[in-house]
């Protein structure tokens, strides 16, 4: 029986992210990104993440037997978007007996961040609200994520630099945007090896990271109808 190569020997890492508009698929080697798929339409998430886990396999080289590990994009992100790639990503994981890693989304946003100093990362949670975190570096978060209104931000933070979708949709409360708007896969596996190395802090259960409850509810218990 062939056993499955540890971390130290051999890596062959499937990354993906579906918490934004992106569906971003990647595959690294642990040094070096051999293929990444970028898509970008917020209502085909579940069309889309095949067909790019299919091109960057084909691109690298590869075949899913050849993977030792996979990540995923935790979220914050709306339940739909999120929960495919969540979903995917586990399937992979139990299918080829791999590990599973969850990085927050926030997190590989603000790993590509490039200015110095400290900035917030913002990303569209709709109703007319955002997903944000502050960061005192790209990988150093100081504050926990959050859904709020732009408005309802300190006007401290609202004049921070800010990468994510946020200063796009409300330029007015988050006039200070920069790059990236979207994450890449490929900067979600790198994150991920370095995090390895680091003794795994930072990584998270493939759980999703919602914030708050999802739009779709069970219904409630219907009332008799009798007197």
């Amino acid at each position: 029986m062939r056993c499955r190569p540890t971390y130290a020997e051999a890596v062959l890492l499937l990354a993906l992210d579906t918490a934004t508009p992106a569906v971003t698929v990647a595959v690294h080697d642990g040094e070096h990104l051999l293929a990444e798929s970028l898509a970008v339409d917020s209502r085909r998430h579940g069309e889309l993440v095949a067909p790019g886990i299919a091109r960057v396999l084909l691109d690298a080289g590869v075949t899913a037997r050849d993977l030792t590990h996979v990540a995923v994009g935790v979220g914050p992100g709306p339940f739909t978007g999120l929960r495919v790639g969540l979903v995917t990503a586990r399937v992979l994981s139990a299918t080829l007996a791999i590990p599973l890693h969850g990085v927050c989304t926030l997190d590989v946003l603000a790993a590509d961040v490039t200015i110095d100093g400290p900035f917030v990362v913002a990303t569209d949670a709709r109703r007319r609200e955002v997903y944000v975190a502050e960061y005192a570096g790209p990988a150093d978060r100081s504050t926990d994520p959050t859904v709020r209104r732009p408005t309802d931000l300190a006007l401290e933070l609202r004049a921070l630099p800010c990468a994510g979708e946020g200063p796009r949709l409300y330029p007015d409360e988050l006039p200070n945007g920069i790059d990236p708007q979207l994450p890449r896969a490929g900067t979600l596996a790198a994150l991920v090896r370095r995090r390895i190395d680091a003794g795994g802090a930072g990584l998270l259960p493939a759980h999703p990271l919602y914030l708050r409850r999802p739009d779709a509810a069970e219904p409630g218990r219907r009332k008799s109808v009798l007197a």
